[in-house]
């Protein structure tokens, strides 16, 4: 597993933490759940550990951190493309 597979790794973790303590927040300020930030904080832990998990799993090797992605190189095309 190559630095641009952990670098993609490490920021879907970091976007899957704070979209879960984001959302158990939010859910605990409209009165849905009642938790406190502890417990937000562990859920928010355990979803970036599924999300590292996953990634290693479903890693195609060197490609990317997930079945469909591949990392970008220097030649890859940039911009919209046309139909």
């Amino acid at each position: 597993m190559t630095a641009a597979f952990w670098k993609a790794t490490g920021e879907r973790m970091a976007r899957t933490f704070a979209q879960a303590v984001l959302a158990l927040l939010g859910g605990d300020g409209l009165g849905l759940v009642d938790l406190d930030w502890g417990a937000a904080l562990s859920v928010g832990g355990l979803a970036a550990v599924a999300a590292l998990l996953t990634a290693i799993v479903t890693s195609g090797g060197t490609e990317g951190p997930g079945v469909m992605e591949t990392v970008a190189t220097a030649d890859t095309p940039r911009g919209p493309r046309s139909i």
